[in-house]
């Protein structure tokens, strides 16, 4: 890079510093793995202080196009808008991203870049941000200059299979926007070393054996803490049954719902396809139960004569959709009568312009199965949420717990409960939700620009939009233009997926894993697909 301080508006420095860089990440010069000059070299070689570069760094890093890796220095993550180029140490095959270990030379001279800011309560992309969805969509190729958009490439075609979310994992893809994606760049390495050490540190030989199959009783004691100060529910430790995250404690809960005679949970329409897969391959009926503006539909509920249902009350999946209090009025009658309640608590923390809704559990401890789990809010490689059972299944859950794995790794529970116990958790909470506001704000205005008459949903809490068009261009639909869309290298679930019964064609875009650059550029590839179709 060249880097010429004439070009730098006054009082300015470290804006237009993160500035140059964001823009030679987006168009390839700063590869991934890339590492940049230490603050105090960058700051001899431009004759700024050594607080000019650190704030550019900061900025860099809450936005995504940059890590701290300690001694490895501060190192490019976010990959590049267009065409791949490589750099220093590059590997062909691998991408063209530089080895961890390359250097960076920063010369002084004219250069040009583009950056991504945000604004205000509600922060929209900049010009610059539009013209990097340009060139991204340019870089789509030559096919995406009058593409026919036809349902294809095998994984969108007929029903989504029960191996279809590995298969779109393992396709290639320029950008990733699959809902649910948690921002795995952020996780706390550092953060989780020190209580990890610590709790090494400290444990008795005897704590290295076969543990509780409920959890650690450190772990379920800081996971009661948790839930009492972060969603109001009132839980002892003996509540708590830690589990290998919610698709864990979905399979159990079927195991014992199925053992008592149930054979049916009734589910939100539309409602997420991974859960709704997890249930059907335990053998549960699904009968969908739909989901207006004011969240499920209880007067459908009752008609199914489903003895249970599946909510996610806090933000509904995919349509983000809060329960309200009516119809909460109305389910707790019903589950009065017997039904009971499955309330996967999903992205409740992750909220931006709302404030807490309450958990269906505070109101209803005895009806309520509540599920939790840190693989949003950490990663989802530690395999560990949790479950409040009620008094009725408890024995039984942990006994299909038990005969499932003997309960989860001790060590990851004792870190994890070491984390809750120091405030780091919270801490890493209000990071996220900093950083995921400005995606979020990011995808809305790239919507806008876009995708002229698409509707936002679920826009005040969660980690993905769901939007949805009033109809698609001649008969295509929402599969088909997600395949299309994965041909030019855009990931994204159509929202028919999730859908048991027919309804408007969507997409449900999730944002929390990538930059605010990748997703104007991402949205920017959709945008053309729809205008020359």
């Amino acid at each position: 890079m060249q880097l010429d301080l004439a070009d730098a508006p006054g009082g300015r420095l470290a804006e237009w510093l993160a500035g140059q860089v964001r823009g030679a990440v987006s168009d390839g010069r700063l590869p991934v793995g890339a590492r940049l000059p230490a603050t105090r070299v960058l700051a001899a070689d431009l004759g700024v202080s050594r607080g000019v570069v650190t704030e550019a760094y900061r900025r860099l890093a809450e936005d995504g196009h940059v890590a701290g890796r300690r001694r490895g220095g501060t190192v490019v993550v976010a990959g590049p808008l267009g065409g791949e180029r490589a750099g220093p140490g590059a590997d062909p095959a691998a991408g063209g991203a530089a080895s961890p270990g390359s250097g960076l030379g920063f010369g002084l001279g004219s250069a040009s870049g583009a950056g991504v800011r945000a604004a205000g309560d509600r922060r929209t992309a900049s010009a610059t941000d539009r013209a990097a969805g340009r060139a991204a969509d340019r870089a789509a190729g030559p096919a995406a200059s009058g593409p026919q958009l036809t349902a294809g490439g095998g994984l969108f075609d007929g029903e989504p299979g029960h191996d279809v979310f590995d298969r779109l994992q393992k396709a290639p893809a320029r950008f990733d926007l699959s809902p649910g994606a948690p921002d795995l760049a952020a996780f706390p390495r550092s953060a989780w070393l020190r209580a990890e050490r610590a709790v090494l540190g400290g444990l008795p030989a005897a704590e290295l054996g076969y543990g509780d199959p409920r959890g650690t009783p450190a772990l379920r004691g800081a996971v009661a803490d948790w839930l009492a100060r972060n969603r109001g529910i009132p839980a002892a430790p003996e509540d708590v049954v830690v589990v290998a995250g919610t698709a864990q404690a979905l399979g159990l809960l079927a195991q014992v719902l199925r053992a008592e005679g149930t054979s049916t949970v009734a589910f939100e329409e539309p409602g997420s396809l991974g859960v709704r897969l997890h249930l059907r391959r335990a053998g549960l009926a699904t009968p969908p139960v739909p989901v207006d503006a004011h969240g499920v539909r209880v007067d459908a509920l009752r008609a199914t004569g489903a003895p249970a249902v599946l909510l996610t009350p806090a933000h509904q999946f995919p349509t983000g959709v809060v329960l309200g209090g009516d119809r909460r009025r109305a389910l707790m009658a019903w589950a009065r009568e017997g039904g009971l309640v499955v309330e996967d608590d999903y992205d409740a923390e992750h909220r931006y312009d709302r404030p807490p809704v309450a958990a269906l559990r505070a109101l209803m401890p005895d009806r309520v199965v509540y599920a939790g789990s840190v693989s949003k809010l950490l990663a989802p490689a530690l395999r560990i949420g949790w479950m409040l059972v009620p008094p009725h299944y408890r024995d039984a859950f942990v006994e299909a717990k038990r005969y499932t794995d003997l309960g989860n790794a001790t060590l990851p529970q004792l870190t994890l409960a070491a984390l809750m116990r120091s405030g780091a958790l919270e801490r890493q909470l209000r990071l996220l939700r900093r950083r995921h506001r400005q995606r979020r704000d990011a995808m809305i205005a790239a919507v806008r620009e876009q995708l002229p008459g698409a509707v936002v949903h679920g826009a005040a809490a969660g980690l993905h939009l769901t939007v949805t068009f009033s109809r698609l261009p001649g008969a295509v639909g929402d599969t088909a233009l997600a395949a299309a869309a994965l041909a030019h290298g855009v990931k994204l679930h159509p929202l028919s997926w999730h859908r048991q019964l027919p309804g408007p064609p969507g997409l449900v875009l999730g944002y929390a894993a990538r930059t605010p650059t990748e997703i104007v550029g991402a949205v920017a590839v959709v945008g053309r697909l729809l205008r020359t179709t």
